[in-house]
């Protein structure tokens, strides 16, 4: 196995004034390396992975780190500045840099080296020595863990303070278990852990982490979990397995809160505690109880929850409409609308004619058509009541299929099939029973419950709104058609990619389950909409630099591509610093975009994909030009509005002052 950082992946005078430039100089040492082996396309996934969220840490580091199918060999380099680089983090600028390069498939071994980096992050003399050395060689020894920095002496004072403090728990003392999880599962899961240890360590309390990474996780001990007092998760991604920690106190939180608040989260741990604060995640692993959700564990009023759970079945389905949607546009693209009616593919197929390969391409996006309401309904179920929910979840989507009742007929047996589950798992049962309950009797009597439920009593009058709100999106035209896209264009611009944005998203997707006139020009508009914010940040930042932060100017460049690609977060970093000027802006264009639209006509059946499906949209030119107009609308609002608040000498935006920037 190959050295993960050498001398040569080290820059300890790094000259780069904004994240994206410390990249490419990073970067740009691994392609010298032979690490990388397509720079602008490995840092195309950086770009991405950050706009996901900031990867600035509190104490002067930044940690931009991505999966790519461009990278030959883990790497890591490390790069020192001298006036800091903004990263996001909430205490200022980054000195230490290190660019995480994982290959798309990144063993075990690998992945374990970067976790031991991302623990060794927290501790202050593993960073001082960093700033100190001024040998290449050595820091890169350094962060291999080939040299152990000293670390600091403890004060006398805190000393005896802790001392006290194990003291007067070492009777009993306080013990929690914690569950740490990010996105990439390469940096932030294992940093939270560490930073949970060192603040338990410091208050004398046990503390046990299982890091659910990219590496896979090793369980706790069920003894181990069963003698906790409390339960932290700090996680960005579904805590897997959830039902283990049922019956205990638990704090649920965002992995950045384990990193930045480790205190914070475990005093909030004692104060559950000494309430006697249960949660209600079922004991036996069958799911969650009431007041819990699935995989999500979403809280407070019924609103919140009833968008989780919806939201946690759209994303779910939202993978399945995309292949099969694409791979539908692409058959008609090639055959023609006439290929829909093709003999199957399993009996006639002739390698030489574009007719058999469009019809297999038809034939296979069909049939990956045929999950969506299965998946919806069945993961909306799994929101709600974990695993055991699946089967009667799945059951009911398949039913709302078989009597015609769509997408709609899904949504509902989503949320009965869940709620069925949560109502049998009320019920107690003798311990010799638990065992067989989430397998067999839940999935049983759940299943003949949502059966029931929608063939005998609610599946008939969801068909038939189903089939009304079918023939309203058939019947749309004129000033009806403009003003749903007027509607549809602010949802998706008012929070770039939060419920509202979500919500507009899944309606025009829940229409392609069963595609019309009516529901291909919903799909056409939303899409459109969605792609303007960043468009017009991207334009607004080129013709009008003055008015934007060197960091704004630096999101503005990754907003073309972003924008291009229907990736309406791509505009968050700018409505984040200024909202009250760049919302009202990009809602206006994308009321435009909607509104234009639906009156040219357009129509799109693949669910995503931006500028590289134009050729498979109806009236594609007419549809390029409603997003150009919507574009130019809220690129001129938002330079007016920014202009106006400049007074005469007030000169242009601190380039070095901190940029918030944030990501969905």
């Amino acid at each position: 196995m190959s050295e993960l950082i050498t001398a040569e992946l080290v820059d300890l005078d790094l000259s780069a004034e904004t994240k994206s430039e410390a990249a490419r100089s990073l970067a740009e040492r691994m392609v010298s390396a032979g690490r990388v082996t397509d720079l602008d396309g490995f840092l195309a996934d950086v770009a991405a992975r950050e706009a996901q969220m900031p990867t600035g840490l509190d104490g002067g580091i930044g940690i931009p780190h991505c999966r790519s199918e461009h990278v030959a060999a883990p790497t890591l380099a490390f790069g020192r500045s001298r006036r800091g680089i903004d990263f996001g983090a909430a205490d200022g600028p980054a000195d230490l840099v290190f660019l995480i390069a994982a290959p798309a498939g990144a063993d075990d071994d690998h992945l374990t080296i970067l976790s031991s980096l991302a623990r060794r992050l927290m501790d202050p003399g593993f960073t001082d020595a960093l700033r100190a050395e001024a040998d290449p060689a050595v820091a890169a020894a350094l962060v291999r863990g080939e040299e152990a920095p000293a670390t600091a002496p403890e004060p006398a004072e805190a000393a005896t303070e802790k001392t006290a403090t194990v003291e007067r728990t070492a009777a009993k003392p306080f013990r929690i278990v914690a569950v740490t999880s990010c996105p990439t599962g390469i940096a932030h899961t294992y940093m939270a852990a560490e930073s949970l240890e060192a603040a338990a360590r410091a208050q004398g309390v046990v503390l046990d982490v299982e890091t659910q990474g990219s590496a896979g996780f090793e369980r706790l001990d069920p003894a181990v979990i069963a003698a906790a007092d409390a339960v932290i998760w700090a996680h960005d991604v579904d805590v897997r397995e959830k039902g283990r920690f049922g019956g205990k106190p638990v704090v649920d939180t965002g992995v950045k809160a384990g990193i930045n608040r480790p205190a914070e989260l475990i005093a909030e741990a004692r104060a559950k505690a000494e309430r006697g604060e249960i949660s209600g995640i079922a004991e036996d692993g069958a799911g969650p109880a009431e007041g819990t959700g699935g995989p999500s564990g979403p809280s407070g009023h019924f609103g919140v929850r009833l968008r989780t759970y919806l939201m946690s079945g759209v994303s779910y389905m939202v993978p399945f409409v995309a292949a099969g949607g694409l791979l539908i546009a692409l058959s008609f693209a090639i055959g023609g609308y006439e290929i829909a009616g093709a003999k199957s593919v399993a009996d006639h197929f002739v390698w030489g004619e574009s007719a058999s390969w469009a019809a297999l391409l038809n034939q296979i996006g069909t049939a990956a058509f045929g999950f969506l309401v299965p998946v919806l309904a069945g993961y909306i179920a799994y929101g709600m009541a974990d695993r055991p929910a699946l089967v009667p979840g799945f059951v009911g989507g398949a039913i709302a299929l078989a009597i015609d009742a769509g997408f709609l007929g899904g949504l509902v047996a989503g949320l009965l099939a869940g709620a069925a589950v949560m109502a049998i798992q009320r019920v107690k049962v003798h311990p010799t029973l638990r065992g067989i309950m989430p397998v067999l009797v839940i999935p049983l009597l759940a299943s003949i419950a949502v059966g029931f439920l929608m063939f005998i009593v609610v599946g008939k009058p969801i068909a038939s709104l189903q089939n009304a709100l079918t023939d309203w999106l058939n019947g749309l035209s004129g000033s009806n058609a403009v003003i749903l896209g007027v509607v549809l264009g602010l949802m998706m611009c008012f929070d770039m990619g939060g419920p509202l944005n979500k919500v507009a998203y899944a309606f025009a997707v829940g229409g392609l389950a069963d595609p019309t006139p009516g529901s291909l020009k919903v799909m056409a508009a939303v899409m459109a909409a969605g792609m303007v914010p960043p468009l017009a940040m991207a334009l607004a930042t080129t013709l009008r630099r003055s008015l934007f932060t060197r960091t704004e100017r630096e999101n503005g460049r990754a907003a073309w591509v972003l924008g291009a690609s229907f990736i309406t977060e791509g505009a968050i970093p700018f409505a984040a610093a200024d909202p009250l000027r760049v919302i009202p802006s990009v809602m206006a264009g994308g009321a435009v975009t909607g509104a234009l639209s639906m009156a040219f006509g357009c129509t799109l059946r693949a669910p995503h994909g931006g500028v590289f499906v134009v050729p498979l949209i109806g009236e594609p030119f007419l549809y390029v030009l409603a997003i150009a107009v919507g574009t130019a609308v809220s690129t001129a609002l938002v330079v007016v509005l920014k202009g106006m608040r400049r007074t005469p000498g007030s000169g242009a935006p601190a380039d070095d002052g901190p940029a918030v920037a944030v990501a969905a």
